[in-house]
């Protein structure tokens, strides 16, 4: 699970092969962006979605320079679900969740160099945390749905546990599987270059 860094140490320091490796990371990156950008469009995903999964391998594998992109990308799902799909008016709020898509990138920039699986674990456990608190607290305060009292807000995080739920589950399996991709596809290229060797 540690990604680009264990895939630079299965190959020699600055040759060819790394070189190539590096830039197939970073491509990944990229396509996780928007497969988690076309998997909020399908229907009834109900909060399971690899949204901070490909914001975490993004931040952690991606460029720095182009960390606008998957903020774009994220942002532009939400306007449009919620002006086509829910017909919601666009409110503040919303900047408020673009502002934890950028927090999460950042989080997963300190994934770049120490991709350990406890580390990748704990930062999911982070972001599911995190947009379970903000999200349901935003929702409390828009007063639309819960009285602005105590115990309206504790109703709301009690409304919200099985999505917690499932955001967690899809959030952990999702970044899991991200951040395995790059050492199994290089793991099954050297094994095919051996086999062809071989023959």
């Amino acid at each position: 699970m540690q990604g680009l860094a264990h895939v630079e140490n299965l190959t020699p320091v600055g040759s060819r092969a790394t070189i190539f490796v590096a830039d197939e990371v970073i491509m990944l990156a990229y396509w996780f962006v928007v497969f988690a950008f076309a998997f909020r469009f399908l229907p009834q995903t109900l909060g399971f979605t690899p949204v901070a999964a490909s914001l975490l391998f993004f931040g952690a594998r991606g460029e720095k320079r182009r960390m606008w992109i998957p903020l774009l990308l994220m942002a532009a799902s939400d306007v449009l679900l919620s002006t086509f799909r829910y017909a919601y008016p666009l409110t503040w709020d919303l900047l408020v969740t673009w502002a934890w898509y950028a927090a999460i990138l950042w989080l997963g920039t300190n994934l770049r160099d120490n991709a350990r699986p406890v580390r990748v674990v704990g930062a999911v456990l982070a972001s599911s945390v995190s947009f379970f608190l903000i999200s349901n607290f935003m929702v409390w305060v828009s007063g639309t749905m819960y009285p602005m009292t105590l115990s309206g807000l504790t109703v709301c995080y009690s409304m919200g546990l099985p999505f917690f739920r499932r955001g967690l589950e899809s959030d952990l399996l999702f970044t899991c599987v991200m951040f395995a991709t790059p050492a199994l596809v290089h793991y099954f290229s050297r094994a095919g270059k051996s086999d062809h060797a071989a023959a």
